[in-house]
């Protein structure tokens, strides 16, 4: 084993003592400038910041390698989800955790601590290794709004590993759903509910139609359908004239997740039409589903680099986002790897030692495997 285990326990106990909410990365975004330049990246922040109101970049750093070999594109973000103010980790019985106020923010400074101690070790053990790319983003808990704002054409890079997924050590996602998410505005007109009902038209009857219409939860077996919130009215005695629903589509099917937006759409339009109400219909694309091959040299590399110590190089489907949605967009291919992170934004959020030091030799590997 290479890693130096009190050094990567140091550096995460750093890392997560540094608050970094959505769109508030600049404290983190300035000490990782520091450590990556320390150990010979170039380092450049670019103005994603300024683009979403928020108060830092994204980083990316670049370390000349072997030039016979491929390059490699390392992923983590720099974001921690709420409460996260004030963390601080606590070790025991070789675990790490918050003090049950905050989460511990492994997600996703465990990737990041596994990425730097792996830059230190073969710096200090001269390994050979391939030219390494890192991109830290912002703004990945919203949808990877960072990645989003990256200008991809910067990277070399034909492949990555995002660490950023929960579960054992040795097990990566290799498939993410679309996720997209949408707002449902019913117009209806307001009336005083005891003395003239018959005047108004009732926007949340109307909104409250198409939900009872649609079916929801699991579609398929590949896509689900939410309905998450509900607002309209403005007292008891009064037709409400607004009702606003908001929900969520996923699917592995890009185009089934498209087309079932429409048909909530339409049942929307349909069931607001029954009671001469009018609805505006609003869509956003969190991420694009993806699938990487099985036969893929990523997915190969990352399991011979499971074998090298030993562990199981599982692959898995997850119903989440990470930055690898936005990665495959723009035509680089990649695994999610699993991150020593459990139970993630929850107080209960959790690092195991062991596999944090299992990840950064894993990394370790990946960028020195030829």
């Amino acid at each position: 084993m290479l890693t130096n285990k009190e050094r990567l326990i140091e550096q995460f106990t750093r890392l997560i003592t540094i608050d970094s909410p959505t769109l508030g990365e600049r404290q983190m975004a300035d000490y990782l400038k520091g450590e990556l330049a320390a150990l010979g990246l170039t380092v450049q922040e670019d103005d994603a910041g300024e683009r979403l109101g928020g108060t830092s970049g994204n980083l990316y750093g670049f370390l000349e390698g072997d030039s016979s070999l491929p390059p490699l594109l390392l992923g983590s973000h720099m974001d921690t989800v709420e409460p996260s103010s004030g963390k601080r980790a606590i070790l025991e019985n070789g675990v790490l955790h918050s003090d049950g106020s905050t989460v511990l923010g492994a997600d996703d400074c465990s990737g990041i601590a596994a990425i730097l101690e792996t830059l230190r070790v073969i710096q200090e053990q001269k390994l050979n290794h391939r030219p390494v790319e890192i991109l830290f983003t912002i703004a990945e808990e919203i949808y990877c709004k960072g990645a989003e704002q990256f200008d991809f054409s910067r990277v070399r890079s034909k492949e990555a590993y995002v660490l950023d997924y929960s579960g054992p050590a040795g097990t990566a996602a290799y498939q993410a759903p679309t996720i997209l998410s949408f707002t449902v505005v019913v117009h209806g007109l307001a009336s005083h509910a005891g003395f003239a009902p018959h005047k108004g038209i009732h926007a949340v009857q109307a909104a409250a139609g198409a939900v009872a219409a649609l079916k929801l939860g699991q579609i398929d077996p590949d896509t689900t359908l939410n309905i998450g919130t509900i607002q309209g009215g403005k007292g008891n005695n009064v037709i409400p004239d607004l009702c606003t629903v908001t929900g969520e589509i996923r699917s592995y099917s890009h185009e089934t997740a498209l087309s079932l937006a429409e048909k909530v759409h339409k049942q929307f339009e349909t069931s607001a039409a029954a009671f001469g109400a009018t609805v505006e219909f609003e869509e956003k694309l969190g991420c694009r589903a993806y699938e990487t091959p099985k036969d893929h040299p990523v997915i190969e590399r990352f399991q011979r680099a499971c074998r090298e110590i030993n562990l199981p190089g599982t692959l898995e489907k997850t119903f989440g986002g990470s930055d690898n949605n936005v990665f495959a967009q723009n035509g680089i291919t990649g695994l999610v790897v699993s991150s020593a992170m459990y139970q993630c934004h929850s107080l209960e959020e959790y690092a195991p030692v062991e596999e944090m030091i299992q990840l950064a030799e894993l990394t370790r590997l990946l960028i020195t495997l030829e």
